[in-house]
């Protein structure tokens, strides 16, 4: 699908206009946004826009690293969204002069909608920083960082349930929680850094179509994605601390165990001794004639065990 917005000169709004009557001369600039494109209307990134064959083809090949390439007169923006489910990248591309913004995405994303929306308000009001594709470009972007800060919120809600646990769960069903957590900060952090890399770009590059007061709102953007970057490596951190904290308490619960065996083990190792020697079938052992050896044996390893028993608690074994 393929819908446009037209900018008069006399700052009229036109929508849903067929591209094809579109002059670009007759108009201040236009934004046409293409959404889950058939391989027709992507044709028309070529026969009427004449973008360049490197640019249209890293359109169709999903996924690119987020980047900013220049050709002639148009800059090509490769973004990445956030799939809030699955917290998968997923691409979208910019052209952009001084005429048009053309978006070009290939599934139906809501922070475009928003942006859209936000763009027509704002050419109607006649309020805050409406001046052109650029600024339609820079609402597109502001849309997408935006959309990541929701998904780390949930993450860090997950570290800090997982970090007060009661000890409710089991050490093995935390470490587990904790390994989910981190894996999807990864997928995040796959997401973001990239993104905060092209935004510096944009930033400082002296190339890209922009004055000094829309650098500002870019810089903004950048500062989002810094402060995100700084979240997410705080937020590993702390996995990391949460992943040594479960394994030393582990590691606690193992020595617990085997101390417990250990005392058992040697309590009954000069138990084991006695009847071993006394269970020998030898033919002279005067003891087995005695009438009342059984009951000395019983009564000697008895006071040998509880002897045994209480040097250990005042060794210590059992603080």
């Amino acid at each position: 699908m393929i819908r446009t917005l037209a900018v008069t000169h006399k700052g009229e709004v036109l929508t849903d206009l067929p591209l094809q009557d579109i002059a670009l001369d007759d108009y201040a600039w236009i934004w046409a946004d293409f959404a889950m494109p058939s391989e027709e209307e992507t044709l028309v990134l070529d026969t009427y826009f004449h973008f360049h064959p490197l640019a249209i083809e890293d359109c169709m090949h999903v996924l690119q690293r987020p980047k900013l390439d220049y050709y002639e007169d148009v800059q090509f923006f490769v973004l990445h969204s956030l799939n809030e489910r699955t917290l998968e990248a997923e691409e979208i591309d910019l052209f952009l002069n001084k005429k048009f913004l053309v978006s070009y995405h290939h599934q139906d994303k809501p922070e475009m909608e928003e942006a859209w929306q936000m763009v027509k308000a704002e050419i109607h009001s006649r309020q805050g920083w409406s001046g052109g594709p650029m600024a339609a470009a820079y609402t597109v972007m502001d849309k997408l960082v935006d959309r990541y800060f929701p998904s780390l919120y949930l993450l860090e809600d997950e570290l800090a349930d997982l970090e007060s646990q009661g000890g409710n769960e089991s050490v093995e069903e935390l470490m587990s929680q904790v390994f989910n957590v981190r894996g999807r900060l990864l997928k995040l952090r796959r997401t973001i850094v990239p993104m905060r890399d092209l935004m510096y770009r944009i930033v400082n590059s002296q190339h890209v179509q922009s004055n000094g007061e829309e650098r500002v709102y870019f810089g903004d953007i950048y500062d989002h994605l810094l402060k995100l970057t700084d979240m997410i490596e705080a937020d590993r951190e702390m996995t990391a601390d949460l992943r040594d904290s479960y394994i030393s308490l582990n590691s606690n619960r193992m020595n617990s165990i085997m101390k417990t065996l250990t005392v058992i083990t040697t309590v009954f190792m000069p138990l084991t001794l006695i009847a071993g020697i006394y269970g020998m079938n030898f033919r002279v052992m005067p003891e087995l004639e005695w009438k009342y050896g059984y009951f000395v044996v019983l009564l000697l390893m008895l006071l040998l065990g509880i002897g045994m028993f209480g040097w250990f608690r005042r060794s210590g074994w059992f603080k």
